[in-house]
Order: C-alpha cells, then sequence, then structure tokens
C-alpha cells in the first residue's frame, strides 16, 4: 500500500482536530493499535499546534500522510518564521515551563522524526511511526 492523503489546514487553533482525526483514520486503516493511533494524534497535534502558534504564518500549513507498506510517514510544514534550531534546547523535565514540551513529545511518541527549519523559510517536521 502506497497511499498518500494530503491536507492544507487555516493556521487557526479550531483546524488542529481535523488533521488528528485524519491521522487516526490514516493509521487505523493501516493496521496500527488503538495505543499507536493514540500516539500519533498527540504527535500530530503537537506538530500542527506548534505550526498554528509559533510559526508566524497566518495562513494555511500543510499536512502529508504516506503509507509505504508498514510504515506511517507524516509531514507537517509551515510557511512561518522557521527558527534557530542551534537555540532550541530539549526542556528538563525536573523544571518543567507551561510550554516548550512540543518536539519533546514528538520525539517520544514517533519512531522517527526530522526537523528541517531554517528562519524566514517556515519548518518542516517529519514523522514516521511503523507498525509492529
Amino acid at each position: 500500500m502506497n497511499d498518500t492523503v494530503n491536507l492544507s489546514l487555516p493556521s487557526k487553533p479550531e483546524y488542529v482536530s481535523v488533521a488528528r482525526l485524519t491521522a487516526s483514520f490514516v493509521a487505523n486503516k493501516m493496521g496500527f493499535d488503538i495505543e499507536a493511533i493514540e500516539d500519533i494524534k498527540l504527535a500530530v497535534g503537537e506538530a500542527c499546534n506548534n505550526a498554528v502558534l509559533h510559526s508566524g504564518s497566518k495562513d494555511t500549513y500543510n499536512l502529508e500522510f504516506r503509507q509505504n507498506n508498514e510504515t506511517l510517514s507524516i509531514e507537517i510544514k509551515d510557511f512561518g518564521n522557521g527558527f534557530d534550531f542551534n537555540n532550541y534546547h530539549e526542556p528538563m523535565l525536573e523544571d518543567p515551563q507551561e510550554s516548550g514540551l512540543g518536539l519533546f513529545i514528538i520525539k517520544a511518541l514517533m519512531d522517527e522524526v526530522k526537523i528541517d527549519t531554517e528562519e524566514g523559510l517556515g519548518t518542516k517536521i517529519i514523522m514516521s511511526k511503523i507498525v509492529e
């Protein structure tokens, strides 16, 4: 199975649920168990929240769900400000802050995560999970 599902969503918080529902549908169709589906939905929600809240873009962001054999790859691309990834630091769990856990959560839930960002050009997060 090599299906691809593409979405373009407004950069508004109320549309994040559309991305989460799509992730749930695609993951269920691929045969992920309920725990993995919930992990995927949470990771997608975190990435979309980052796109909406931190990108600085008022327009849209794109999602691409790629099913390839036993792997689901999800790409979330915003067209905002981007950021200097070299200045990103993992959160200190002993002293949690109100925000800043999104990338940490995504990395904890998915099998592979790649972040491509450049100031002024937006951010792309590619995450994948293997059906077990």
